[in-house]
């Protein structure tokens, strides 16, 4: 019985009616049952099995307790009534597109507070002017151990993110350019002054872009460019 005052705790009013004829018609065929098992009451014939007949009772009652369930539900209906464990049905937060009283502009998503640095990034000082190029030239070193591990991973990211714009030997003759479907020529890394540059000036250009090059800084990660810099000065330039 215990478990018929649970379910009604949590249920619709109109619902936990229906439960409470069902728990007094529970509680009538066991008084049924007791009379006519100790010939107080009735003058009938005594069931062969009392425990049978508690049975029969017991599976009409649930008979009528899985009617009640089904004829309480409603089509129509948008309200979700009583709940039971609610607290992951109905959240209480607010959804991102939602609006908020709770800030000043109404909404739910705010904007990361200014000079938020993102998870994952370094933040770079230069920016993509000919006078930082040369900064960032004299003032950064490649952080990354010269080996044939960093080297190869180099290669591979050069291959992905430089070979279709500087050609598979850097000379500039790249698939875009040969294929005529980019007819600006791209820089070569094999003339002069791409010899003469240090690795940091190549890792400055991959980050912030030169010239029609866009920044590839958001696309590789800082140790990448820096492998693919070395591959170019030793690999492709020797």
């Amino acid at each position: 019985m215990d478990l018929i005052k649970s379910i009604r705790k949590y249920f619709a009013p109109s619902f936990r009616a229906v439960i409470t004829q069902v728990q007094q018609l529970i509680e009538t065929l066991k008084i049924v049952i007791l009379q006519v098992n100790n010939f107080q009451s009735f003058n009938i014939r005594k069931p062969n099995n009392v425990h049978t007949a508690l049975k029969d009772g017991l599976k009409f009652a649930f008979l009528l307790f899985t009617l009640a369930l089904i004829s309480s539900c409603d089509y129509n209906r948008r309200t979700t009534g009583w709940q039971y464990f609610d607290d992951m049905v109905a959240s209480p937060a607010y959804e991102s597109y939602t609006p908020n009283p709770n800030f000043a502009d109404g909404k739910t998503m705010q904007p990361p507070v200014p000079g938020t640095i993102p998870r994952g990034t370094v933040p770079y000082a230069y920016e993509k002017t000919e006078e930082d190029r040369a900064l960032a030239a004299a003032t950064l070193e490649n952080p990354v151990v010269f080996d044939k591990k960093n080297l190869d991973r180099g290669k591979k990211m050069y291959g992905i993110y430089c070979m279709q714009c500087h050609g598979e030997k850097g000379d500039g003759q790249g698939s875009l350019y040969v294929s005529k479907k980019y007819t600006f020529p791209p820089a070569s890394l094999l003339s002069e002054k791409m010899l003469a540059n240090p690795e940091a000036d190549i890792y400055h250009v991959i980050t912030v872009g030169q010239g029609i090059m866009g920044e590839h800084g958001s696309m590789i990660r800082p140790a990448d460019r820096w492998k693919i810099a070395m591959y170019v000065k030793e690999v492709l330039q020797n």
